[in-house]
């Protein structure tokens, strides 16, 4: 391990929502640098309470000895500082520094968004399904006022992501479109999409694509395709046969290599 990393005196603090594709990026982050962390897993809205004290919103947040970093990409770019050479989440090169960021920014903003959109429009209703997802790893208190909260959160999830048939539809779209893309990318033999190493830009796809294709190997307990609505268990054996589920899924049985 580098310097900078055996320098950590005591873990950095991850808080998330355990099954949010943009807190898997940040745990990737660290277990990809092999960071000591603790996460704190917390479920809607109680991670507020967490993440408010610290100067963020939503999860996830990455509290450090320097400050509190409250943006996944945020957090990967602090990573990426005090990682050592040969272990950087973004290139050197400007030029392609700045086509993983390019390609970062595509996921957070585009896919990460729509496939939250997409997946929530199918499972939200589910109540057993939801309280699975949602409470694991969480404190017993936050778990056991599930009942109470979820009604409500399920209003203001619908509300705030506007989840409604057409912009379920419309997500979908959205999410084959990036797979095409990043299929496209691949088209070419390509080990990883940007240049000739692991990046940001990799993390990112897989993670934030990762509930559409299920990875087995993913640090959550996804769900199975017997669980799902047929319709989108359908969708996602699709995407899983694209070169882009493939890669994902590729990535992940690769992950702690």
């Amino acid at each position: 391990m580098a310097n900078s990393f055996s320098s950590q005196e005591k873990p950095l603090r991850l808080i998330t929502i355990p099954i949010s594709h943009y807190c898997e990026k940040a745990r990737w982050a660290l277990t990809k640098l092999k960071l000591p962390y603790i996460e704190e897993p917390h479920m809607p809205p109680f991670h507020q309470f967490a993440t408010g004290q610290v100067g963020g919103k939503s999860a996830p947040v990455l509290i450090t000895e320097v400050s509190a970093f409250t943006d996944s990409t945020d957090i990967l770019r602090y990573l990426n500082e005090i990682a050592p050479d040969n272990a950087k989440l973004y290139p050197t090169n400007p030029e392609l520094r700045q086509q993983v960021e390019e390609l970062e920014d595509l996921f957070d903003e585009q896919l990460g968004s729509a496939i939250r959109r997409w997946g929530y429009f199918y499972v939200m209703d589910d109540y057993k399904f939801m309280q699975r997802r949602w409470c694991q790893g969480v404190p017993f208190i936050e778990g056991a006022l599930f009942p109470v909260v979820f009604p409500w959160m399920r209003s203001v999830v619908r509300r705030g992501f506007n989840i409604t048939p057409e912009s379920a539809a419309q997500a979908y779209e959205q999410i084959k479109s990036i797979f095409e893309h990043v299929s496209e990318l691949l088209s070419d033999g390509r080990t990883y999409l940007i240049g000739d190493g692991f990046s940001a830009a990799d993390i990112t796809f897989a993670a934030l694509a990762a509930p559409a294709v299920l990875p087995p190997e993913h640090s959550m307990k996804l769900a199975s395709l017997q669980e799902l609505p047929p319709k989108m268990a359908s969708e996602i054996s699709a995407f899983r046969e694209t070169p882009a589920g493939a890669y994902v899924l590729r990535l992940y049985r690769h992950r702690h290599n």
